[in-house]
């Protein structure tokens, strides 16, 4: 079976940013949605008429992923706004923000804390890897034919890459581990 619309493939990855240096690794193989909302077109169009056991490797320029980065999600808050246990590295969903915090900071995006200062922290909007050029070693472990269910939620569920759009309505891959949601 070739790789079509409509068919669920389960890929294992290793991706990389230019210089080589790895930022992750997926032994275990995971299904997406060909058609779907789970992958980048660039992705897809890569796979489309693949079979069993094929490798691709790609090079994914920040407009075709996760987008370039953008100052203008950058947001300077008072600490104090903030729960004492905050740290560098949590997330942070738009809609939990404190009423206090910038009204300029959109409400559906993400934010992760990227600095912390004794007044003040730093709000990211921007996905970590914003950018950034990927390079992206597909390797094909099976396919088969989608379901109904995927077919009509556009996504083979898995929940580890999804696209999403978000306020500047671009399409960007967002990986879970990369954002989880602190409660």
């Amino acid at each position: 079976m070739k790789i079509k619309q409509q068919s669920v493939v389960a890929l294992t990855w290793i991706l990389k940013d230019t210089l080589g240096e790895e930022l992750d690794v997926l032994d275990d193989p995971v299904e997406f949605l060909i058609g779907g909302d789970d992958l980048f077109d660039v992705i897809e169009e890569a796979l489309l008429g693949q079979s069993v056991g094929a490798s691709v490797e790609l090079q994914i320029e920040p407009e075709q992923g996760f987008g370039d980065f953008n100052d203008q999600l950058l947001f300077l808050e008072l600490r104090t706004h903030f729960p004492a246990e905050i740290e560098v590295g949590m997330t942070i969903e738009g809609t939990s923000l404190p009423e206090s915090c910038n009204p300029d900071a959109p409400r559906d995006a993400m934010y992760m804390v990227s600095e912390i200062y004794p007044e003040h922290l730093v709000l990211d909007g921007n996905h970590p890897l914003s950018g950034i050029a990927l390079r992206l070693n597909l390797k094909v472990e099976s396919i088969r034919e989608a379901t109904e269910e995927e077919i009509g939620r556009g996504s083979a569920g898995t929940g580890f890459f999804k696209v999403q759009a978000l306020h500047t309505h671009e399409r960007h891959l967002a990986l879970s581990y990369a954002f989880p949601v602190e409660p």
